[in-house]
């Protein structure tokens, strides 16, 4: 298959004009018309990752996070981001990834974050201006009320973690809940204007969750990694089924992890 075809595949999925406009997304290195057998499906372009695809014969590395997130002054081996774009064409391995149009399209991260919690299907709560389908963020009204306390072990069982950093009273009544995958603390004032008890997201930083946590929304940090993650591993069945048929191979990952460790 030629990487231009993947590309097309990836944009019905993912579809770039979804993207917000301080992102970017699509083939970051690479050349359309090449071929492409083995696709590594990763978070992040780390240089372990870029290892393992030349360790494996990848010819490209499908992220989530792009590489390119801004344009680069320079690329030279001086700097880590020119190290990885050097070592990326050295070994001929292509590029591309799909980021917020990925998280906001329908049945994309977003939705697939809600349901991966068991919680249902979530209601759009920033439609995205191109596609009303589409946006970021969802909003949940649960069926039967739970408590915080309920609603932190439900997390935990589900993303196999041992313990989850929150703001709250655990023995709060939770009704609503707002899902934001990967960095969500911008969207915490629409939460809290539009009713919800708690939100679950993936990066927040101190100020905010002491305001609005003051303000009685409580507030769940799974972690970036644990928000998004385990999504893509799981979304990308979506590619097998419609690259593996043209001999395409699809491997996840093995060196993706969480920066952050606990002792």
């Amino acid at each position: 298959m030629k990487i231009d075809k993947l590309i097309k595949i990836m944009e019905t999925i993912a579809p770039p004009n979804l993207k917000e406009s301080y992102d970017s997304v699509g083939l970051m290195v690479g050349d359309r018309e090449a071929d492409v057998a083995k696709i590594l499906v990763a978070l992040d372009c780390t240089l372990e990752v870029i290892e393992e695809a030349k360790a494996l014969g990848a010819d490209l590395i499908l992220s989530h996070h792009p590489l390119l997130f801004r344009k680069p002054s320079t690329i030279t081996t001086d700097t880590l981001l020119g190290r990885k774009i050097i070592e990326l064409i050295k070994n001929d391995i292509a590029l591309y990834s799909s980021h917020t149009n990925w998280d906001s399209v329908s049945a994309g991260i977003n939705d697939e974050f809600v349901a991966y919690l068991g919680f249902g299907k979530g209601e759009i709560m920033a439609k995205n201006p191109v596609e009303p389908t589409a946006g970021i963020g969802r909003m949940v009204n649960l069926d039967k009320e739970m408590t915080l306390s309920e609603v932190i072990e439900t997390v935990k069982e589900k993303l196999e973690l041992n313990t989850i950093r929150f703001a709250g009273d655990l023995n709060k009544t939770i009704k609503s809940i707002a899902f934001v995958n990967g960095s969500g603390q911008d969207f915490m004032d629409m939460a809290a204007k539009r009713g919800a008890d708690l939100i679950i997201t993936g990066d927040t930083t101190y100020h905010f969750v002491s305001d609005y946590s003051e303000m009685g929304l409580c507030i769940m940090d799974v972690g970036h990694f644990n928000s998004e993650w385990p999504i893509v591993v799981n979304l990308s069945k979506q590619i097998k089924k419609q690259v593996e048929s043209e001999g395409v191979e699809v491997v996840i990952s093995k060196k993706v992890r969480d920066p952050y460790n606990f002792y």
